[in-house]
């Protein structure tokens, strides 16, 4: 047994670790090791990656890729394959990955299983979208080939199924063509969340990727900074050699508060709208600017960090968003990372699919124990209200009711389930 934590770094509970290496021993490991989960890069925030007790299949070792397609655009690959990988050897061959989240990395089977989105929903939807197929290996030996086409309710059941199906090992996915490595990219400021709502709508047609950061500490004006990207063409420049640090050590205390978060968001604000306007980039840096900092979740000192992510209804958006930006203004706490878009108007290829159309909210906050909690819970009744969903991918404390009524196809998920797998998050919010 030895500690695992998530991302958030709240608990370090002990887990047997198993190590998957051969796909042809996969069958017989899960067998052998059960109840268990499969565990990636554990980028996942709360608990949905941490079985505390139990059994953790470690699945990064399953980082071959199979066979790629040039006509198509069809790779397939193992399920702990990076994502990261998969973009630098393809990027440079005309082909990219549809959608990544804000890091690069996490595996293949991490983004299945969470269905992760990224700053182009409106345009290419959630990663699922553009999985051809998958081969999911269940602990009882039973192996199900599924896809959109082929046992679409597997299919449907796995993709966002937090891992709760069986073990993924291995993906057909449809990588789309690219001209580079660049974009091309315009910064705008926005004053309030109408401003916000008008550049989100304005750039839908004409942008494929949009994100915001948002000031949460200004109260529920909502001022923020606008991003937007296309990919570019004719752009002939080396990538840039850009320096990738690591967060050295866990400081006493979190560096993320009172007396660091307004000048810091201020500072962040003010700087970013000095350089607004137009610009080229580098994939890497507009996509995952985290990344360059390694271990950058130990900033928040012993205790670890919560992230709250939610998503509401476009038609109670403004209403919702604000409400939460008082609570937030009023508790005293904040967030550097604060990102604010909107989803566009898809249907999600998961039964238990995050995304949704409507406008996400993500925060990152200190754990300062019951405090903290109290102001979730004071979100959560914003987020009840107004008809939305937390992302399970990001917590570590959603209340089961919460969980229960944003996802009204839980229950038909609970069908395929696999008895032999159990997660912290499924115990919390499923019962087993």
């Amino acid at each position: 047994m030895r500690p695992v934590s998530s991302w958030g770094r709240l608990s370090a509970d002990p887990h047997q670790v198993v190590m998957l290496r051969e796909r042809s021993g996969i069958a017989a490991a899960l067998a052998a090791h059960r109840p268990g989960l499969a565990h990636g890069m554990g980028r996942s925030y709360g608990d949905a990656c941490l079985n505390p007790g139990g059994i953790l299949w470690n699945t990064t070792a399953l980082d071959h890729l199979i066979s790629f397609d040039e006509a198509t655009g069809m790779l397939v690959c193992e399920a702990g394959v990076l994502l990261r990988d998969i973009q630098r050897l393809m990027i440079p061959r005309g082909w990219t990955l549809p959608v990544t989240p804000g890091t690069q990395l996490v595996t293949v089977g991490g983004a299945i299983a969470n269905d992760v989105h990224g700053k182009n929903h409106h345009v290419h939807g959630s990663f699922g979208d553009h999985v051809l197929r998958l081969r999911l290996l269940r602990t009882d030996g039973e192996v199900i080939e599924c896809g959109p086409d082929l046992m679409p309710d597997w299919f449907a059941a796995t993709v966002g199924g937090l891992g709760l199906t069986g073990v993924v090992t291995e993906a057909a996915i449809r990588l789309r063509r690219i001209s580079g490595p660049w974009l091309d990219t315009e910064t705008l400021p926005y004053a309030n969340l109408d401003e916000f709502f008008r550049l989100a709508d304005d750039s839908e047609a004409g942008w494929e990727h949009t994100v915001s950061w948002i000031d949460c500490i200004a109260g529920d004006g909502g001022r923020g900074i606008f991003m937007r990207a296309n990919p570019a063409t004719g752009v002939d420049a080396p990538a840039p050699k850009g320096k990738v640090r690591t967060m050295p050590l866990v400081p006493p205390i979190s560096m993320v508060n009172q007396l660091t978060l307004r000048p810091f968001n201020m500072a962040y604000f003010h700087m970013k709208k000095w350089k607004a306007g137009r610009g080229v980039a580098h994939y890497e840096s507009f996509f995952y600017p985290l990344d360059n900092l390694l271990e950058w979740n130990r900033m928040y000192g012993p205790r670890g960090f919560f992230q709250y992510q939610s998503v509401v209804p476009r038609e109670n958006g403004r209403e919702a968003t604000a409400a939460m930006l008082r609570e937030i203004a009023r508790s005293g706490d904040g967030s550097f990372l604060a990102v604010l878009k909107t989803f566009g108007d898809r249907q999600a290829p998961g039964m238990l699919s995050f995304a949704q159309p409507g406008v996400t909210l993500a925060l990152d906050f200190a754990n300062r124990g019951e405090r903290t909690l109290k102001l979730f819970e004071r979100l959560d009744a914003v987020v009840r209200e107004a008809g939305g969903r937390l992302y399970p991918a990001k917590d570590a404390r959603m209340p089961r009711d919460l969980f229960e009524t944003g996802y009204p196809r839980l229950h038909e998920f609970l069908n395929y389930r696999d008895p032999g797998i159990s997660s912290a998050l499924s115990r919390r919010l499923i019962g087993v």
